[in-house]
């Protein structure tokens, strides 16, 4: 079990990460507030020896993702409208806006892996093993979202 003062830094230092990743899949704060608190836990009461940093966010990761997929199962589950909490975000300019609507529209299936290989960083075979994809489908569903960004955004810049 990890030390209050051990568990206070890895909370600060990967609640955001684990909060986006959340929010991307749920589309909800307050459902991904209770996912962050929930995975923040699992951590907390974890006996789990991590080898390193990689190895720590990795598994955060796996279960921010398995808890969203229980909570999608939740029959208690609700929906937040997205142009509420996209209004409240300030950007740098209007075009980080309509991506991050173009984002937001897309299929969960592309939404995660765009945002595990744009925002976090993670390769495709990373993204594969966090997923328990294969390689292919991956960078299939990878190609396949920014086909679908790239049409919903120069649809967007047309009209």
């Amino acid at each position: 079990m990890l030390k209050k003062e051990q568990f206070v830094q890895l909370a600060q230092q990967y609640m955001d990460t684990i909060f986006r990743l959340a929010f991307s899949y749920l589309k909800s704060r307050p459902d991904a507030d209770d996912v962050t608190q929930t995975v923040l836990l699992r951590l907390y009461q974890s006996d789990k020896d991590f080898q390193s940093d990689c190895h720590l966010k990795h598994w955060l990761i796996r279960v921010t993702i398995n808890e969203c997929k229980k909570y999608w199962r939740s029959p208690w589950r609700r929906t937040e409208d997205l142009s509420d909490y996209i209004n409240s975000l300030t950007f740098e300019g209007p075009r980080e806006n309509d991506l991050l609507e173009a984002v937001l529209a897309l299929d969960t299936k592309y939404r995660i892996i765009i945002y595990l290989y744009y925002y976090e960083g993670y390769t495709v075979e990373e993204i594969a093993e966090l997923l328990k994809l294969p390689q292919g489908t991956v960078g299939t569903r990878l190609k396949r979202a920014r086909e679908r960004l790239r049409k919903n955004l120069s649809e967007e810049a047309s009209t």
